[in-house]
Formats: structure tokens, C-alpha cells, sequence
């Protein structure tokens, strides 16, 4: 069964506020800004990592140095799920903050 439009935004709304919560209790200088349901990362070396929604598929998208990825959310696991490597958003973020920013996060929940 697919995401209400309501649900959708919800669950958005909760994964971007978890994702800024766990990148400001880093050390790390790290610039957010959210806008119009956007959220871009900025790390200190200048990378960035770009979380949006995209309502007509019900997709999180993720955009990386490494690429762009696009994720649907498993009602069974309560997970953002990777569309293509069925890989778990919080798994994949763990790599990729690790690969552009350097450190360590703790993703486990998303």
C-alpha cells in the first residue's frame, strides 16, 4: 500500500529533524539549512549532502558526492530502504558521512 500524501510528509518531516539533530551534536562544523522541505548538509571541507522529498514518487532523495539515491519507506521495518541496493538510509549515510565529512556518525534508527 502506498504513503498518504499526510504520512509522507510526516515521515520526511521526522527523518530530516532526526538527521539535524545527530549533526548538531557532532564537533564538526557543519552548516544546515532546510528549506521548502530541503535539507543541505555542508561539511567543513565543502561537500555536501542535499535530503529531498519527492511527493509524486513518495521518495527521499539523497544527493552525494558518490551520487544520487533514491529511497522508499518499508512500513514492515519502519526504514528508508534504498530503491536500487535496498540498503537502509542510515546504513548508507554511515558510508557516505564517513567517505565526504571523515567521521564517524551514528545513523542507527533511520
Amino acid at each position: 500500500m502506498s504513503l498518504s500524501e499526510a504520512r509522507f510528509h510526516d515521515l520526511v518531516d521526522e527523518t530530516q529533524e532526526k538527521l539535524e539533530d545527530i549533526f548538531d551534536d557532532s564537533d564538526l562544523d557543519i552548516d544546515m539549512e532546510n528549506s521548502a522541505g530541503v535539507l543541505t548538509v555542508k561539511f567543513e571541507n565543502g561537500t555536501q549532502l542535499i535530503f529531498s522529498r519527492q511527493e509524486p514518487l513518495r521518495q527521499l532523495w539523497l544527493a552525494a558526492v558518490s551520487g544520487g539515491f533514491h529511497f522508499d519507506y518499508d512500513e514492515e521495518s519502519e526504514r528508508w530502504m534504498c530503491d536500487k541496493s535496498e540498503e537502509q538510509l542510515g546504513e548508507m549515510l554511515e558510508r557516505i558521512v564517513k567517505q565526504q565529512a571523515g567521521t564517524e556518525f551514528d545513523f542507527e534508527g533511520l
